[in-house]
């Protein structure tokens, strides 16, 4: 099913590379894995669910106890890492996995695997709304076709992550300490959270009494006027590449012309709850007491 990107990005030898430097760094893994009993089909119904049910279920894919629900002879979980229970459709946050993130006051998740338009995206979308931060590892992920390898990637993985960035960029952005991800140096590439270059780093401004801190980036064959990034939209550091949480193709919708003031960026957050009479203009929500 998923044999040409996994064969296209090198899967499981990035996979393998991720989770070995994240273990030797001490991050935390965690596998998402799948498995079926005559319960899920008989009692719940899971084949009824959705198309992705239904075809698991006629193909017979992940029968608890069979070849399909075992892992990876190269990517065994080993002592010290998390086996989570089994998720029965595409959003690994369906499982045990929240009280394993409370437990071990976790605040970011990178995501790798299978598949890159259901189970990743989900999970990484359910992630994202419950505030954690996300990111997504490119050529770590296999999907069942390149279109939808190509659609959760260039489009889909950009809006809901802070970056989707490749291994090798992970593993050099994790090298760093917490600090060093976002102390951004002259000099330095800037991409957005779809990958794509946007420009080099010419001035980091300070913030002053009138305006936020920003990087300044000139103007050049694709962008025409200069661009100030706030400074709080990097997300990380790999190398000398500076990754912003809005993908190139929105950078030009951005307001982001001249320096951000501080005038500008309160009235981007919008009024004070206790001064909004009606939340959706003409209506508020009906709340059941």
């Amino acid at each position: 099913m998923t044999k040409t990107t996994v064969e296209m990005n090198d899967v499981i030898g990035h996979l393998r590379r991720a989770i070995g430097g994240a273990r030797e760094r001490g991050i935390h893994v965690l596998f998402g894995p799948m498995a079926y009993t005559e319960e899920d089909y008989a009692d719940e119904r899971l084949h009824r669910r959705s198309g992705i049910n239904r075809y698991m279920f006629e193909k017979k894919m992940f029968l608890a106890g069979s070849w399909g629900t075992d892992f990876h002879p190269d990517l065994q979980p080993q002592e010290g890492d998390t086996v989570l229970l089994p998720h029965k459709s595409c959003d690994v946050f369906e499982t045990d996995l929240p009280i394993h993130l409370r437990q071990r006051r976790i605040t970011h998740l990178v995501i790798a695997g299978m598949t890159a338009n259901l189970c990743c995206e989900s999970t990484g979308r359910h992630a994202m709304e419950k505030g954690f931060d996300v990111t997504f590892l490119s050529d770590a992920i296999g999907a069942d076709n390149i279109p939808a390898y190509e659609a959760a990637i260039r489009i889909n993985f950009p809006l809901i992550a802070n970056a989707v960035i490749t291994v090798d960029e992970f593993l050099a952005a994790v090298n760093s300490s917490d600090t060093e991800q976002i102390a951004v140096r002259v000099g330095d590439t800037v991409r957005g959270s779809d990958h794509g270059e946007i420009g080099t780093v010419e001035r980091i401004m300070e913030a002053t009494e009138e305006t936020e801190g920003c990087l300044l980036v000139p103007s050049g064959l694709i962008f025409k006027t200069d661009t100030y990034i706030p400074l709080d939209a990097v997300t990380k550091r790999a190398g000398t590449d500076v990754f912003i949480n809005i993908p190139k193709l929105l950078l030009g919708e951005m307001s982001w012309s001249e320096p951000p003031s501080r005038t500008d960026r309160q009235a981007k957050l919008g009024p004070r709850a206790t001064e909004v009479e009606k939340l959706y203009g003409s209506r508020s929500p009906s709340i059941q007491e």
